[in-house]
């Protein structure tokens, strides 16, 4: 019998959440009353969580742990308490979750984790995304225009779960036999949404403005972000590289002489807004200074993942001013 251990990781967090409810559901139906425990293991010791599994419930007659950012589960003895209840342990009652928004986790916690109980969570490939948004309308009673689905794209997060709530919002204000626009769409999306981390990177990207301006900009949307439901600081990270990833693209695409529509198109590029974007980015920042900028972004989130929460804003901020001020390179001292 294969243990009772899961391993979920990548950054599709819509389908990888959804992965984990069936989990729980299938874990109800077949024993009944259950009790779910959530713990981040930036903030929970593993000797908290492994108690819980290990301890029979008295009021449940199962129990399920989700662990997030068990990337972050490193320390020897941490990984063999998990790796000796995974070989041991003869209970179907106690399960444990394990999540990361990362591609792996400890090599031994990994190879300790049933192969069939093994799942990373990718990113729709660009190709997807459009008909995703147009089969999620479809799906709903709706119908949206070409247009209308690549802005969604430009202004909510490209995973599954955002997407899913945001374009939901059209259902209630919307009756099924209407067609959705890019004027409904902006109408909806612009005046509503919460900062996040493609917003702040517009801002960052805006080559309208100095870099002094860009980076006031960018310091108050940064704010509003981590006053938000949102505001993870790793997701920020994930976000903003994300977007460089995609300059990147965009500028390899210039450089080959492959920025007619229909390479623009089948790299992501579809919408007049996204790619005023970019171009915009690459007036910023040169080729040689967005391979900087990701390794500044990757450099930061190591920072932050290993310095606690009390650092994150300082961090974050530094990583802003070594983005726009100067271009990709690192500061030695924060100014």
């Amino acid at each position: 019998m294969a243990a009772p251990v899961y391993l979920f990781t990548g950054p599709e967090f819509g389908e990888r959440n959804d992965a984990v409810t069936n989990i729980k559901n299938a874990l109800k139906k077949k024993f009944g009353e259950t009790e779910d425990y959530s713990f981040y293991a930036t903030e929970t010791s593993v000797a908290e969580f492994m108690g819980i599994l290990q301890n029979e419930s008295l009021f449940a007659s199962a129990t399920c742990v989700v662990v997030k950012n068990a990337d972050a589960i490193k320390k020897k003895d941490d990984v063999d308490t998990i790796v000796s209840w995974i070989s041991n342990t003869k209970s179907e009652t106690s399960v444990l979750i394990l999540v990361s928004d990362e591609i792996s986790i400890d090599s031994k916690i990994e190879k300790a984790v049933p192969a069939a109980n093994k799942k990373v969570f990718w990113e729709m490939f660009e190709d997807r995304k459009l008909p995703w948004v147009q089969g999620f309308f479809s799906k709903n009673g709706y119908g949206i225009s070409e247009d209308g689905a690549a802005l969604v794209l430009e202004m909510i997060e490209n995973n599954t779960e955002a997407l899913k709530n945001e374009c939901s919002r059209f259902f209630i204000l919307f009756p099924k036999e209407h067609f959705i626009t890019a004027e409904d769409v902006e109408s909806v999306l612009a005046h509503t949404r919460e900062e996040n981390a493609f917003s702040l990177f517009g801002q960052m990207a805006s080559a309208a403005d100095g870099a002094e301006e860009r980076f006031e900009k960018s310091l108050e949307i940064l704010q509003k972000i981590r006053l938000s439901k949102e505001n993870s600081s790793v997701m920020i990270i994930a976000g903003l590289a994300s977007c460089f990833r995609k300059l990147s693209l965009w500028q390899k695409l210039k450089s080959e002489g492959k920025t007619d529509d229909f390479n623009l198109k089948i790299n992501g590029f579809s919408s007049k807004k996204m790619r005023q974007q970019y171009a915009s980015a690459a007036k910023v920042w040169t080729s040689g200074q967005t391979v900087a900028i990701l390794a500044v972004l990757a450099s930061g989130d190591v920072a932050i993942r290993s310095g606690g929460t009390l650092m994150e804003d300082v961090l974050l901020q530094k990583l802003l001013y070594e983005i726009i001020i100067k271009k990709g390179a690192a500061s030695a001292q924060y100014e």
